[in-house]
């Protein structure tokens, strides 16, 4: 069943915020409705599943893998009324206009990633994205030192807060991140 009208969905926030989860439920819903619906996801996520996204909690939907966004518009079948992409920050800018192509189709375009990085910087394209869409869920986890909402994720190098200058992207899960309020996430500078 096509749209009446296109749109941009964001679902964002930190790690462990439930991101996934909600993209997932929301799916399932549009697949009880009789959409076609077609996921894509970084090829460089693969914690726990190649063609799977997959939650920290268990829940999971079959997924396209691909390098780069323009493979979206490549890979698109005819029928597709709803395009998801798990995972959003680890793709280039390309993504924002390949989302606005899909939504001024018509499609439903969901997104979900993380806003920002380990330092509390917006991530890749999700800023514009998040701008850009009719729509945005900014989820919270719990902070694993106080208990408070958290918004922001925590680096872990043996224990101790990643450095500002270290890497930015590094997939991985609980052993390294964890999710923390503004007052304990900490980004020591060299």
């Amino acid at each position: 069943m096509k749209h009446e009208k296109g749109s941009i969905e964001v679902i964002t926030g930190s790690m462990f915020c439930g991101k996934t989860d909600e993209l997932i439920r929301r799916l399932r819903r549009a697949t009880i409705a009789r959409q076609k619906v077609q996921v894509f996801k970084p090829v460089i996520d693969i914690r726990y599943s190649v063609e799977k996204v997959t939650s920290h909690a268990g829940s999971e939907f079959a997924a396209i893998p691909i390098q780069h966004a323009n493979e979206i518009l490549t890979r698109l079948e005819s029928e597709t009324t709803v395009v998801a992409i798990d995972e959003s920050q680890f793709f280039d800018v390309g993504l924002i206009p390949i989302a606005q192509e899909l939504a001024d189709k018509g499609l439903r375009v969901i997104i979900a990633g993380l806003d920002t990085d380990f330092r509390g910087e917006p991530f890749g394209p999700m800023p514009v994205l998040m701008a850009e869409a009719e729509v945005v869920d900014k989820l919270h986890a719990i902070c694993m030192i106080c208990g408070d909402p958290a918004s922001r994720t925590q680096r872990l190098v043996d224990g101790s807060p990643a450095h500002y200058e270290d890497p930015i992207v590094i997939v991985g899960a609980s052993e390294l991140y964890e999710a923390r309020c503004r007052q304990h996430h900490i980004v020591p500078r060299s």
